[in-house]
């Protein structure tokens, strides 16, 4: 039966009268299914952080881009006979909105209940799609089409990190991040990825405001034991000041010492370094004077050649012979330094060793390269700091649940053809011309009569889609159809989502959208999807 739900916002709507519009729905059996987003509290948290992060000057949710190759059909798609509902019609009106019409207007008020779902894909791309809040039990539900959950193009699973930003802008979320609990289709999308159910339901939990909190600072011990937001910041001090610090603290305390990376310089040879014993002390880093070494430098055989000049053998810059002789290597390990030296990344020299009997015969070969002795000096530097310890409760703040926020959009199925609908949306990709229309940043509106036929795609899977003439682009995928939609109010009735984009003339411009049609199997998984608690991920 065709049954309309009341809009969450802008109406009463008793528990009773919800569950009393569902009943009787379908007569068959629901075929719904789902697949959970983020299991738990925690989870939830490090998504809605994953978006909302500052990375450099921007988020995550700044960096997102429209998610359009699932959407583009081919370039007409064929229409059809009507769609038959699979009930009788009927209708349940808001509470005191039953004998009232809709105004005519030119100025359309955008929905308060629109925004973007963010997601990433099976290739790791950040994107989005369009949907509206929508009514429910614990107002906490979310419409949009089944592509923008299930990557269905790939046969991927559930989308990752999927959240839903009502009222997006620019990377801000005035109403908060709401992040996806559990996702509900129809079994047809969800296992043989069929479009002509190209619609999903979403459960999401408490909003979240991330970056906010009061800062304060507080000892390690409450520091260690606190779970929530926090850090340290770093003060370097003097070594006196270090020594003081640990008196007063003990060595787990704030007063830190590390080493870091060793200081390495060039100095003249030790007076002490005149016999070949000696040296090879200090080429082991155990000479008489404590933190100078000999070691190689490597250079090029013509540098290599024109060090036996040097007088002093013992000398900076003095042949080092042991480190120069020639090494066996693989023939792997000869080809790939081959390779390098034709790009200039290797200063040695390579040879084929070839079989005494038989000079053609190649039996090995070898590498050799080139160092010269160097006298230096190696420092450990240690650093030292003292470290404050910061904790920020309410970083993560309860932004409550969605439909108290922004409300929620009312639900229909089974509505004949040829009505008039709202559809909201973010286009953002440009025609097949190439003309770029729409941005994406902000929502946009589109209107008129659905088609009485339906639209046909055999490469899309589709043969049951509804259509509306409208020049929308992908970007707007996902966004609702409103049926008997109040300008006052900015509310409506959810008759569907936008699936599809179609060039019907074939101008290079798309001129049609379409959606599934909206039955009693539709309802029935919304039925389940909208009496489904999830609840606050803050503690």
């Amino acid at each position: 039966m065709k049954r309309i739900l009341l809009p969450a916002g802008g109406a009463v709507l008793a528990t009773g009268l919800l569950a009393a519009g569902l009943a009787g729905t379908a007569n068959a059996v629901p075929d719904w299914d789902y697949d959970t987003l983020a299991k738990d509290a925690p989870a939830a948290v490090d998504v809605a952080e994953f978006w909302t992060k500052a990375n450099g000057h921007t988020n995550n949710l700044a960096k997102a881009t429209a998610y359009t190759d699932e959407t583009i059909a081919a370039s007409k798609l064929n229409a059809a006979g009507g769609y038959t509902p699979d009930g009788k019609p009927g209708v349940v009106a808001p509470i005191g909105e039953e004998k009232k019409t809709a105004a005519k207007v030119k100025n359309i008020n955008l929905p308060k209940t629109i925004g973007k779902v963010f997601f990433v894909d099976s290739e790791g791309d950040l994107k989005w799609c369009s949907a509206t809040s929508i009514q429910s039990k614990y107002r906490n539900l979310v419409a949009t089409a089944g592509h923008c959950v299930y990557d269905d193009k790939k046969n991927a699973s559930v989308m990752d990190n999927w959240v839903f930003v009502p009222g997006y802008y620019q990377g801000k979320a005035p109403w908060g991040v709401y992040v996806g609990k559990t996702a509900y289709t129809h079994y047809d999308y969800s296992v043989y990825n069929d479009r002509d159910r190209d619609y999903a339901f979403v459960t999401v939990y408490n909003g979240i405001h991330v970056g906010a909190g009061k800062t304060t600072q507080v000892l390690k011990s409450e520091y260690t034991k606190f779970t929530g937001k926090k850090y340290i910041v770093e003060k370097t001090i003097t070594k006196d000041e270090y020594d003081a610090g640990v008196v007063k603290y003990g060595v787990n305390g704030p007063y830190q010492s590390k080493a870091i990376d060793p200081e390495v310089a060039t100095v003249a040879k030790p007076a002490d370094a005149t016999t070949l014993e000696v040296v090879e002390k200090y080429i082991k880093g155990e000479g008489p004077t404590k933190g100078v070494k000999l070691i190689g430098a490597e250079v090029t055989k013509a540098e290599y050649d024109a060090a036996s000049k040097v007088a002093d053998q013992f000398g900076n810059g003095a042949q080092f012979t042991r480190l120069s002789a020639p090494v066996a290597i693989s023939q792997e390990e000869y080809k790939k330094l081959l390779s390098d030296k034709g790009d200039g990344k290797f200063d040695g020299v390579l040879a084929e060793v070839v079989d005494p009997n038989d000079k053609k015969t190649v039996i090995g070969w070898t590498k050799q390269q080139f160092f010269v002795k160097k006298w230096v000096s190696i420092t450990i530097p240690t650093k030292y700091w003292v470290e404050t310890y910061f904790i920020v409760e309410g970083f993560v703040k309860d932004a409550g649940r969605l439909g108290d926020n922004v409300g929620g959009q009312g639900f229909t199925w089974n509505q004949k053809p040829e009505q008039t609908v709202f559809v909201f949306g973010y286009p953002a990709a440009p025609h097949p011309d190439g003309n770029k229309a729409y941005t994406g940043v902000t929502p946009k509106w589109t209107s008129g009569k659905t088609s009485g036929k339906v639209y046909v795609s055999a490469a899309e899977k589709v043969e049951e889609h509804i259509g509306l003439k409208s020049s929308f682009t992908p970007g707007a995928d996902g966004g609702p159809w409103l049926a008997k939609y109040s300008n006052a109010k900015r509310l409506g009735y959810v008759n569907g989502v936008t699936s599809l984009f179609g060039d019907q003339d074939k101008n290079g411009r798309f001129d049609i959208i379409t959606s599934p049609y909206f039955d009693g199997e539709t309802a029935a998984i919304y039925t389940k999807a909208a009496a489904v608690w999830s609840g606050s991920i803050v503690k």
